[in-house]
């Protein structure tokens, strides 16, 4: 099928994926890796950057060689640290140590310029003290503090609920800390390009959630004047049909990140761009899988509390008389001999072609 058939089978209801169904297996799986993310922060220790532990940083320019060896090299002659090598461009390349004392700071810079054939003077060495990249670090917490206070008040006046906003926000930790998680477990460096990075898909994660939510409000608007959907069952057909689209966005997101890794990082070597870039990555695609399988379905499940959508969620399974229990991942709608959608309400269904209004032929003016 193509993603297009897929997609209008999605929107009409003949095809749907029961999510808010089965809910409970996707908190637990996101429960489980924010758990994990949140172990991982006491049992091992952060690779932090140079910005956040200080150290010494030498730049060497005008290089022919964008080998990283020879910096190795130089560096454990006189540290037994395990310096970070990037290259800057096509013709600097940075080494970043451990403080170095000014004598072993001078031996460095002469032996860097033999190793790479340049003058001494294309080699300069600078300190970097810990507090700056605490000041970035602390001012990015503040940040984000501001960030999800003045996310909840929009939300909650926009679609006015506050079970919108904190599923949301929900999300938005998931993703957050998860992320963090994904650093600390494999050792990746933490950097303020990687703090820039959380931030930036705070917002990406938002965008596509709202998308959702959108669709969601637009489907339970009158609720309680129907009595053939549940709540969840209104919730769940707007995941559905919205899903292709936050499909295609997260993947014309993700893309251009991934070309960014790929060739910019690994082919061209311009390693200053792998921090922004792999969080991003990492990021982006957790926010697509979160804005599906956690924020909605959190929704729904503190909207049920609610008496109001209780009395009508029991009054709709009465009327139904089946049994509530979720159905499978997948629903087909049958067709009847005509070729309209069947008027069958089911869990994760949706009357699809046959309940959408009539277009109504236009006459034609007499000359």
């Amino acid at each position: 099928m193509s993603m297009y058939s897929v997609g209008n089978s999605l929107y009409t209801g003949r095809r749907s994926l029961n999510i808010v169904g089965r809910r409970k297996v996707w908190f637990s799986v996101a429960i489980f890796f924010v758990l994990a993310s949140l172990a991982s922060f006491f049992i091992r220790e952060p690779n932090l950057g140079i910005e956040f532990r200080g150290g010494s940083q030498f730049t060497v320019s005008g290089t022919e060689l964008s080998e990283h060896q020879p910096a190795y090299d130089v560096i454990s002659e006189v540290s037994d640290s395990v310096p970070r090598v990037s290259n800057v461009g096509q013709e600097s390349v940075r080494v970043q140590t451990e403080e170095l004392g000014d004598q072993a700071t001078q031996d460095v810079r002469r032996e860097l310029a033999e190793a790479y054939g340049v003058q001494e003077s294309e080699v300069t060495s600078t300190f970097i003290g810990p507090s700056w990249g605490q000041d970035i670090l602390a001012q990015a917490i503040r940040a984000m503090i501001i960030f999800m206070v003045a996310i909840s008040i929009v939300l909650m006046a926009y679609f006015r609920s506050w079970t919108i906003a904190v599923g949301a926000i929900g999300a938005l930790l998931h993703d957050f800390v998860v992320t963090l998680g994904v650093y600390w477990v494999l050792g990746l460096e933490v950097t303020p390009a990687t703090v820039i990075g959380l931030l930036t898909i705070m917002g990406y994660s938002l965008y596509d959630t709202v998308v959702v939510f959108d669709k969601v409000r637009e489907n339970t608007t009158e609720l309680t004047e129907q009595h053939e959907l549940t709540y969840a069952e209104e919730a769940n057909l707007a995941i559905n049909q919205t899903l292709i689209r936050s499909l295609n966005t997260s993947i014309t997101g993700i893309l251009p990140v991934l070309a960014v890794l790929v060739i910019g990082v690994w082919i061209l070597g311009a390693d200053t761009l792998r921090d922004l870039s792999l969080v991003m990555f990492v990021g982006m695609l957790l926010s697509a899988i979160s804005s599906i399988f956690v924020a909605a379905p959190l929704a729904v499940a503190l909207a049920e509390r609610s008496p109001e959508i209780r009395a009508h969620t029991e009054e709709v399974l009465a009327r139904r008389g089946e049994n509530p229990d979720p159905l499978p991942d997948t629903t087909e709608r049958a067709t009847k001999p005509s070729g309209n959608i069947s008027t069958e309400r089911v869990a994760g269904g949706h009357r699809g072609q046959g309940a959408q209004p009539k277009r109504q032929k236009k006459k034609r003016k007499k000359r």
